[in-house]
Order: C-alpha cells, then structure tokens, then sequence
C-alpha cells in the first residue's frame, strides 16, 4: 500500500478527473447501453472489461469494492448483498457437491446454519474445529476432497482470536485456501493476507457502514494462491466453462483475477446476490470514517470491558484486549492496534438475568445488529444462536449467560453508568 490506512479509507477506488464528480456517482440504472451488438457479446465471452446488467456488476459497486480491496492489499474484490452472501459465495467459488470444508467452530451463528444446515443440503460437508486445537489435531480434520478453510478474525460472539498463521499452515500443506472472515477487524486493525490468508470477507454492514444504513457484503482475493498448483482440487477455476465459451479463468486471468472473475461471471449471474448502488454508496461514506470510528470503538470496548471485570454483579468478561483474556497475546501479534467494540460477558443469574438486565439498559439498545455507531446489545443465545443446542453453544463459545455489549461512539463514561445502572 502506497498510502497509510486512512488515506485509502478517505480517498482509495476512485480518483477524478478533471471536472468530474468528487463523490463516487450513484450509477441507478439496470442495464447498459452499446452500439453494437458485437461489443456486447465481447463482453459476455469476457473478451473485454465494462457493463451490460447490474445483476453482475455495476461501476458505482465496483469503486467500492475496488477501496476495500485496497484496504485488504488484495488483487480483486466484489461487493455482495450481505455478508452472509459472501461467505456463502466464497466458498461455493471453489467447493460443490461432494466436497468438504474445515471451518472453526467458534464463528457467527448465522455462518454456522449456513454450513452446517444449508450448505449440507446441498451436498456440501463441513468439519468444525476448536480454534485453539492444536496443529495436529487441524490436520486430522482434512479429508482429500476438502476445498477450502474457514475462520473469523475475531470470533462473534464468542470473541475468539483466530491464530490465523496456524490456520493458513494447514491449510496450505493440504492444498487449499484459507478464507477469513475480517469484518470486526476490519483492516484498519488486522490484514489477514499478511499472515498467510488468502481470501477475506466482510459483512460490510457492520463496522464498514457503521450506521445501520445499508446491508452489504464484500468478497476480496488476495491473488497468491496458486489455484493451477492444485488444478485437481479446483476444477471450476482451471478447466473450461462450458457457460462462458469453454474460458478457463486461471489462463485468462491469472491468480490475481481468475477467483473473483469466476465468482462475478458465474455466481453472480446465477444468484444475484448483488448490492444495490444506493447501498455502496452509503458504504463508502462509512468507509472514509471507518480509521477513525475504530479508535473510538475500540477505546469504549477496552472501557467498558474493565468496568465490567470490576463488578461483582458479571461472572466473567471476555475482550481480546483485556489482560486476563486467554486471547490477550494473540491479539498483541494480529490486533496491535486494537480489536473491535464488542465484548461479550456473562450476567451472574444465567439466561434470566442476562434478559432483565438488557431490558434496564436505557443507552444501548437490544437489536440483531453490531458494531455501529449507537451502542447495541444482543443475548445470542436466545436469538442469533438460537437454533444451536447446549453442545453447539459451548463449542462456539456462545454460553446461555453471555450477552455481546457492542460499544458505540458515545462517550465511555455514559455507556458505564448505564450498564452500572442496568446491573443494580
């Protein structure tokens, strides 16, 4: 990256030129219009980059995408619908029925369904692991056909830190990618491609936006691993596709391109999980704060967090930043600068309590949202995580007492007394 962090948040994706908009333009329009009929079908045998249907791409989403991916240090980047979407297409990229994924247990409950559930029906088989297990027992969850590995930064709610080296280890003596998950993070405080990842998603909804202004997603490609070294596993990226005139993306793209290109042309056409132009729009707005938001954020967290291990009335608290976290030094080598607002914690009383206690906040609010710029609560396992039993809990790291506190913008001082007051 040429400039610091926070220039690229303010100006990266779109620079221009002389007389032009200096905001990123809403390009509103379905559909595209040529001259030719043959110029158009260049583009539908992706023979030359541009537009024709925003179902597969539009110039507003591909500007933003185009700034998250700098952010990310990656080669190419696509906006999605929502979060949810990109984890669902980063996988389905490179896996199909038949095939196997390694994912860490400790990520949101939503991504969990969508595995575990969702993705099961459609032949598709996933092996969770501890985060924190050990090298050798990683490597025993691979199987031959498995295709990728999947983990989350900063675990939600759970707030597991990723050892995202040992992760990308394994995964690549097997031969596969590492895809994570950094949308607590974001990459103002963690860019995974540096420690061996190799994809990144983002729900884009939460801290990217950081308003609760538009749902989103956000797929980037680092563009170093080798797909053509294991063309055996990744057929739909090194063999030709029948649907696009027998174009084999790794030949005509390259790893900088071939994943993302394949992920738009054929996934994107098929599915239509695209973002709206309003919806990016209003995203790179969030994004031009986004470096100065996470300070703050993370500030109120740390804050919040040791009121929280001072009182009688909390059984335990869980923040990466906190000393007495077991993910305390792990968050010193991936999270220097800090790591999210969110801290989850358990209300003595179990369930119970942890609900009577949201309901006596009068600052926070009690919503399915995180990280956004007014302070939020949620108690995960009676909601996001619901259709988990006790097992599938503890092994997320998601307890019937935990309640996740996301720590908005106000000041700290304000959020403390109405957690202190919410507890008596």
């Amino acid at each position: 990256m040429s400039h610091s962090i926070g220039t690229v948040c303010v100006q990266g994706g779109y620079t221009p030129g002389n007389g032009e908009p200096r905001q990123i333009p809403i390009i509103q329009s379905t559909t595209f219009r040529y001259t030719t009929g043959e110029a158009m079908g260049k583009l539908f045998d992706l023979e030359e980059s541009g537009y024709f249907y925003s179902r597969l791409q539009n110039p507003t989403c591909d500007t933003v995408a185009a700034k998250i991916c700098e952010l990310e240090g990656g080669s190419a980047a696509m906006l999605t619908s929502s979060g949810q979407a990109a984890s669902f297409l980063s996988v389905f990229n490179i896996a199909s029925c038949g095939d196997h994924i390694v994912s860490s247990a400790s990520i949101y409950g939503g991504t969990y369904n969508l595995f575990a559930v969702t993705m099961k029906r459609m032949g598709i088989s996933f092996t969770f692991v501890d985060p924190d297990c050990t090298e050798e027992e990683l490597n025993a969850a691979f199987r031959p056909n498995t295709k990728a590995v999947f983990g989350e930064t900063i675990a939600n709610p759970a707030l597991t830190v990723l050892d995202i080296e040992k992760f990308a280890k394994a995964a690549h003596a097997h031969g596969v990618p590492l895809i994570v998950d950094n949308t607590f993070a974001t990459p103002v405080n963690c860019r995974p491609f540096a420690f061996g990842a190799d994809i990144v998603t983002h729900s884009t909804t939460k801290y990217m936006d950081g308003h609760g202004a538009a749902v989103g997603g956000c797929i980037v490609d680092s563009g170093k691993f080798d797909w053509g070294a294991h063309a055996e596993k990744f057929p739909g990226l090194c063999t030709p596709d029948e649907s696009y005139h027998g174009v084999t993306y790794i030949e005509r793209f390259g790893l900088g391109g071939a994943y993302i290109t394949k992920a738009t042309a054929q996934l994107m056409r098929d599915f239509g999980t695209v973002q709206s132009p309003q919806n990016a729009y209003l995203l790179n707005l969030g994004l031009e704060s986004l470096h100065v938001r996470m300070k703050r954020h993370c500030e109120n967290g740390e804050a919040v967090a040791k009121f929280l291990e001072s009182s009688d009335r909390v059984a335990w608290v869980n923040y990466p930043s906190l000393p007495s976290s077991p993910y305390y030094e792990r968050a010193k080598k991936y999270l220097p600068h800090g790591s999210c607002g969110v801290v989850s914690f358990g209300v003595k009383g179990g369930r119970e309590a942890a609900q009577r206690f949201m309901s006596r906040l009068k600052i926070a609010a009690i919503e399915t949202h995180v990280a956004d710029a007014r302070s939020c609560c949620l108690h995960p396992a009676g909601t996001t995580h619901r259709q988990m039993n006790e097992e599938e809990l503890a092994a997320a790291g998601v307890p019937g007492d935990l309640v996740r506190f996301s720590c908005g913008l106000e000041d700290a001082s304000d959020l403390i007394e109405d957690i202190r007051q919410a507890l008596e």
